[in-house]
């Protein structure tokens, strides 16, 4: 059978405005101009509609080549991540951690868990193709996160005002609380498990991962996506990273099947794409 593999979107032809963490419009080679951005959609009692305004349709893009700090080997949408990143080498691993990662590196990422069809956790889901959804549940105070890619996986996140559990089960997506911080949603995670990648290069964590992530809609196609990692199992202090997300309208969720016959074969077997 064919190996399947998914196209990754371009990045943006101006890049992110480092004054405002906005993409850029502009021209690049053999692109149109991305028009100007509408502003950023509130619902009628002020707070960010992360969704399409009323009567409309679309998703967040997952941007596959976007990470938590810069790859010294390049990745596909170096453009959409934030200037204030850190380099690999900046990053505080432990010794163990950043071997981890330079053997994923070596290998060209072939043992990725996402790509045998497991969930993806943590940062790691909003880099992967297809897009994804924020589903805001005002009268059950939640907020459901739906994706195409993960592989059709949701995560909630509770907005009544809760704590985390004791004794938490590990899970690819852990327990997640979250609220408002003026236009900005942030989440606060703990309780994953250790079967999945924080990101799609190869970036490790453990259990101990305490997850602290900042969405804040700067315009109405412009999602701006922060990590703050803090793991005393793989580093030695917390550390932050991000990307820009676009919006892509009229889109919507489609079915996808993530199966056994779904082969990357370069990041699975070290082979050419197909």
């Amino acid at each position: 059978m064919t190996p399947v593999w998914a196209q990754f979107p371009a990045p943006p032809a101006g890049g992110v405005d480092l004054n405002s963490g906005r993409l850029a419009a502009g021209r690049g080679r053999g692109r149109r101009a991305r028009p100007p951005a509408k502003p950023t959609p509130h619902w009628p009692n002020g707070r960010v509609n992360l969704g399409p305004a009323p009567g409309e349709k679309g998703v967040w893009e997952g941007n596959a080549g976007s990470t938590l700090a810069t790859n010294a080997r390049g990745i596909d949408n170096p453009l959409m991540n934030l200037p204030t990143n850190l380099k690999v080498s900046e990053v505080p691993f432990q010794p163990w951690a950043r071997a981890v990662y330079d053997y994923r590196q070596s290998t060209t990422t072939k043992d990725d868990p996402h790509i045998r069809c497991k969930p993806s956790g943590g940062p790691r889901l909003f880099h992967t193709p297809y897009g994804f959804e924020f589903l805001d549940i005002p009268e059950a105070k939640r907020i459901d996160m739906v994706e195409v890619g993960g592989p059709h996986t949701w995560r909630t996140i509770y907005m009544d005002g809760r704590t985390h559990p004791k004794d938490l089960e590990p899970s690819f997506f852990g327990h997640s609380v979250g609220h408002w911080e003026g236009d900005a949603l942030v989440v606060d995670t703990v309780g994953f498990n250790e079967k999945f990648w924080l990101t799609r290069e190869g970036i490790p964590h453990t259990s101990f991962l305490h997850l602290t992530e900042r969405f804040t809609r700067t315009d109405y196609d412009t999602l701006k996506y922060e990590a703050t990692i803090d793991d005393p199992g793989a580093y030695t202090k917390p550390w932050t990273g991000g990307w820009l997300i676009q919006w892509q309208p009229d889109q919507e969720l489609y079915e996808y099947v993530c199966q056994d016959n779904n082969r990357d074969p370069k990041h699975m077997y070290g082979g050419p794409r197909f």
